[in-house]
C-alpha cells in the first residue's frame, strides 16, 4: 500500500484521528515522515453532509403542494392573473382560478376551495409575492399547513410549479388568443383535463398524474383523438 493511501486510511477508519496521531502511529510502524508529510496527504475536513434543496422536494413530495401565479394578457391587451395550487406527489393540478385584479382576500379564499374538508398537505411551498399577506399567511396556518417560503428571487426553489406554467404556456397560451376571463377558464380547463389523462411526465416515469394502464396496439390500428383544441392528441388502441 502506498503511503498516501496508508494515511488516508487511518483517516478514514479511525474517529477523530489528525495528523499527529497518524504521524505517530507510522512512526510506531517504522515508516519515518513528517508530520508535515502526513498532512499533505490527508483529505480536507469533510463538512457535515445535509440534504439539498432537491431532497427535500423529494422527500417531502406526498406532503407538499405549491402555489403560483402567472400573468395572461387578452385579445384587449387586459391582464388576467392565473392562479395555479399543484400537489407535488403527483404533479396534479388541485386548483386553478382567473381573476382580473387578485387580492389576499381572493387568494386566501382559493386556498379555502383548493384543500376542503381537511384535505390540507402539510406543507405549502410558495415565492414572496406581496399578495400573500398576513391574511394569507393566517388562512395556510388555519389549514394546518407549514409555510415555506422561497429565497427572494429564487424561482428555482420551486420548480415543479414553476415547470407547469411554462408548459401551461409553451404547449397551450402561447398558441391561443384569449378573448376574456371566461374564454381562459375554458381553455385551461381542457388543458388541464388532457395534463392529467394523457399527457405522460418525465418526472413520473413517463406516467399520468391520474395513472392510465399500457393498452397494447398495432401499428396502423391506432385512433388519435385530438386534444386542447387539436394542439395535442391522445393515441389508443383501435377497437376491432
Amino acid at each position: 500500500m502506498a503511503l498516501h493511501q496508508l494515511i488516508r486510511e487511518m483517516q478514514a477508519t479511525n474517529v477523530g484521528w489528525g495528523a499527529p496521531r497518524i504521524h505517530g502511529e507510522l512512526l510506531k510502524l517504522g515508516i519515518a515522515v513528517s508530520e508535515a508529510t502526513v498532512s499533505k496527504y490527508m483529505l480536507g475536513p469533510r463538512k457535515p453532509t445535509s440534504q439539498s434543496w432537491k431532497t427535500f422536494l423529494s422527500n417531502h413530495a406526498e406532503c407538499m403542494a405549491a402555489i403560483d401565479f402567472m400573468t395572461v394578457p387578452t385579445a384587449k391587451f387586459r391582464i388576467l392573473y392565473l392562479l395555479v395550487v399543484l400537489s407535488h406527489d403527483r404533479r396534479q393540478v388541485i386548483h386553478f382560478n382567473v381573476t382580473g385584479q387578485p387580492t389576499a382576500q381572493w387568494t386566501a379564499q382559493q386556498l379555502l376551495e383548493a384543500f376542503p374538508f381537511d384535505s390540507a398537505p402539510d406543507y405549502l411551498l410558495r415565492d414572496r409575492d406581496a399578495i400573500y399577506g398576513e391574511l394569507v399567511k393566517k388562512r395556510i396556518k388555519s389549514l394546518g399547513m407549514k409555510d415555506v417560503v422561497t429565497a427572494p428571487r429564487s424561482p428555482w426553489q420551486n420548480p415543479f410549479v414553476e415547470r407547469i406554467i411554462g408548459s401551461i404556456r409553451r404547449e397551450c397560451l402561447d398558441h391561443i388568443i384569449v378573448l376574456n376571463e371566461a374564454h381562459l377558464k375554458r381553455i385551461l380547463r381542457d388543458y388541464f383535463s388532457y395534463y392529467h389523462t394523457c399527457r405522460t411526465h418525465l418526472s413520473l416515469n413517463k406516467d399520468l398524474p391520474q395513472s392510465r394502464p399500457v393498452e397494447l396496439a398495432q401499428l396502423g390500428r391506432i385512433k388519435v383523438l385530438p386534444k386542447v383544441g387539436g394542439l395535442h392528441h391522445r393515441y389508443l388502441p383501435m377497437v376491432a
